[in-house]
């Protein structure tokens, strides 16, 4: 009984397996600087994975030999799976960092020059490649006002209106 307990209270995570696949993206305008604050939080295995996978590149998240080189890879992948458009502009994101918090990779991006937000669209599909499962939860705050929707593989597109 006892080893059949300790095999069920065995955090799977630590075999590099986790049971869901899900990001998560807040996006805050943030009116006196004119801005969008971005953060994604992705589980940091199945984003390391994506990253090998579609650069062909071999490094480790968790203790990066060549940080900079890491960040310009993360910066990359996620750039090219995210992006965001407010009221029909597209919105440029400055890639600001990344951190490891427990199991997951939080990545920051700023984009500039957005005085108001009334219509965010959102087009994502990161790790759709790595995981049909995938889930990109969205979060969108302007104004106070936080309005939040989900994408399932194959959806890209989320449209949010405040």
């Amino acid at each position: 009984m006892g080893l059949l307990l300790c095999k069920w209270l065995f955090p799977v995570w630590l075999l590099g397996y986790h049971p869901f696949y899900v990001s998560v993206t807040e996006i805050k305008h943030n009116a006196a600087a004119k801005s969008l604050e971005v953060s994604n939080r992705i589980f940091y295995d199945d984003l390391e994975r994506g990253i090998k996978n579609q650069y062909h590149v071999n490094f480790d998240i968790m203790k990066p030999a060549n940080r900079p080189q890491v960040d310009s890879l993360i910066s990359k992948y996620i750039q090219s799976h995210f992006s965001v458009t407010v009221d029909g502009r597209n919105v440029s994101l400055k890639y600001l960092g990344y951190q490891i918090e427990e199991d997951a990779a939080w990545c920051f991006f700023e984009g500039a020059n957005v005085p108001a937000a009334k219509k965010v669209q959102v087009k994502t599909d990161i790790l759709y490649a790595e995981h049909k499962e995938q889930i990109n939860m969205l979060h969108v705050i302007v104004n106070g006002n936080r309005k939040s929707t989900k994408l399932d593989y194959p959806n890209t597109i989320a449209d949010i209106n405040f």
